[in-house]
């Protein structure tokens, strides 16, 4: 049976009854590397006679099937950059696809790096417009990968936000300087011109920049510390025999079951380590608010709210690829490979427990204790 594409070009013809598109012929053989091995190929000769009516120039007839000039199977070019970017260096590329049938036929290790001029474009193209997606929860944090970043305190400031539909997606990464104040206005400030609506909470650690840049630029924003790094910080104000107690006293704060058992757990906490480690207290009380204010949102989201935890883990694999590479050759290609180190990670995160609810928290409905309360109508 024909392909329907070309059933429909075939049956095109001419004021005098002659078919436009019409077989003449083959090309010269070539050999196409496929999942399978190496495949000779010998493609139809298509004689086209079609005239585009908005140019006046010739149509040509490009088949879908083997487009012209294709030496490697789409699942091969696929591959290479995936290699690539989690941790298999450009001269190991050809030892290693030798094993298998006809692997690295046509394949040369300078292929490889060319490959970071492609992710900038495909960077270039991610900072598009925002205003069609709106993202109710974002994580904002710095990375450290060891990549060559403009200059030598660098970092990546990286924006993750929960759809209304419950998946998680990459919003933006950029480079900062210490994640500092201006750098983080640079970041947000592009948010908002390319669209990005106010998100319901954010989740970061303690940057003072971050929160002082957020309740400028998106003052409606509810903001939520990072368990993670507090507990980090507030231990090592302490000496080492009592980091351990004050580890589990802080868990038995953000595990409480509902607010009410938070502030007893932390006024405990005040009680038992205020006396002897007051700084340490004090980094604890001074954020309570913003430590427990997961609380007004579904409990089902509260394990995902409380902490950077999603930044973390997939810059976990940043780290591991930019341990092999040494750096990324320029700051541009280095932020290319941050990229599209999330772009792959992305493909394998999973939407939010209770993904139903964000659009509840969107609509304003409001939630006391993780539960969903019920607004009397007048």
């Amino acid at each position: 049976m024909p392909h329907q594409r070309t059933f429909a070009l075939s049956e095109q013809a001419s004021g005098c009854g002659r078919r436009l598109v019409v077989r003449n012929g083959h090309h010269q053989s070539r050999t196409v590397i496929t999942a399978a091995g190496p495949i000779e190929v010998r493609a139809p000769r298509v004689n086209d006679r079609r005239v585009d009516e908005a140019t006046g120039g010739r149509k040509r007839f490009s088949s879908k099937i083997l487009t012209p000039w294709c030496r490697k199977s789409p699942k091969i070019s696929e591959v290479l950059p995936l290699l690539y970017l989690h941790g298999l260096s450009s001269g190991d590329f050809v030892p290693a696809l030798e094993q298998f049938p006809g692997g690295a036929a046509g394949l040369s290790s300078a292929a490889v790096p060319r490959l970071p001029r492609q992710w900038q474009d495909d960077h270039a193209a991610f900072q598009c417009d925002l205003s069609q997606t709106d993202f109710v929860y974002v994580w904002a944090d710095g990375a450290h990968p060891q990549v060559r970043l403009g200059q030598a305190h660098s970092c990546v400031l990286v924006l993750l936000g929960v759809r209304l539909d419950g998946t998680k997606e990459l919003i933006a990464p950029a480079e900062g300087l210490r994640e500092s104040a201006e750098s983080w206005a640079d970041l947000l400030r592009d948010c908002r011109r390319r669209g990005m609506r106010y998100p319901g909470l954010v989740i970061g650690d303690g940057s003072m920049g971050l929160w002082k840049t957020l309740a400028e630029v998106f003052p409606a924003a509810r903001h939520q510390r990072c368990w993670a790094h507090k507990a980090r910080n507030v231990t090592n104000a302490l000496s080492k025999s009592a980091q351990p107690g004050a580890a589990k006293a802080m868990q038995e704060i953000y595990n409480a079951e509902d607010r009410a058992h938070a502030e007893k757990a932390i006024e405990v906490f005040a009680r038992t380590y205020g006396a002897e480690w007051p700084k340490a207290v004090t980094k604890l009380t001074d954020d309570r608010d913003e430590l427990l204010a997961f609380y007004d949102f579904p409990a089902e989201h509260w394990i995902r709210l409380r902490t950077t935890n999603p930044i973390e883990s997939t810059f976990s694999t940043v780290r591991l690829r930019t341990k092999v590479t040494r750096g990324a050759g320029s700051p541009a290609a280095a932020l290319a490979m941050v990229f599209k180190l999330v772009e792959s990670a992305q493909a394998r995160w999973r939407a939010i427990t209770g993904a139903h609810l964000v659009a509840l928290v969107r609509a304003g409905a409001g939630f006391e204790n993780g539960v969903l309360v019920e607004r009397e109508v007048a």
